[in-house]
C-alpha cells in the first residue's frame, strides 16, 4: 500500500517524506525495468521512529505497482529486504541471490 505522505520527486531522483520540518529521503537511479536504491537518509533527530522502514515499504509497493525490479545498493535497503523476504518478487534476481532471499 502506498503511503500518501511520501512523494516521488522524480526531478531529484528521490522519494521524500517530510516530518517535523525535515525531510527523510530514499535516493534512486531509474533505468526501467530497474530501480537502483542508492541511499536512505533520515535526519538524526528523526532516527528510531521507523521512518526508514516506512519509506522502504512505500518504495517497494511503488516498484511492485510499476513492475520495476529493485537493485538494493543502499545498506539499509539490503538489510530491510533480508528481514522482509516477502518482497523478494520485487528484487532483481541477482540481488535475491546475494541477499539470500
Amino acid at each position: 500500500m502506498l503511503d500518501p505522505d511520501i512523494r516521488d520527486n522524480a526531478e531529484l531522483n528521490r522519494y521524500e517524506l517530510p516530518v517535523g520540518g525535515e525531510v527523510a529521503v530514499v535516493t534512486y537511479n531509474l533505468s526501467p525495468p530497474n530501480l537502483m536504491i542508492t541511499e536512505t537518509l533520515v535526519p538524526e533527530r528523526l532516527e528510531g521512529q521507523g521512518i526508514a522502514s516506512r519509506l522502504a515499504k512505500h518504495v517497494l509497493a511503488d516498484a511492485r505497482a510499476r513492475d520495476l525490479l529493485i537493485l538494493p545498493v543502499c545498506p539499509f535497503f539490503s538489510a530491510y529486504l533480508q528481514k522482509h523476504p516477502e518482497y523478494a518478487d520485487v528484487v532483481h534476481p541477482t540481488y535475491r541471490g546475494l541477499l539470500g532471499i
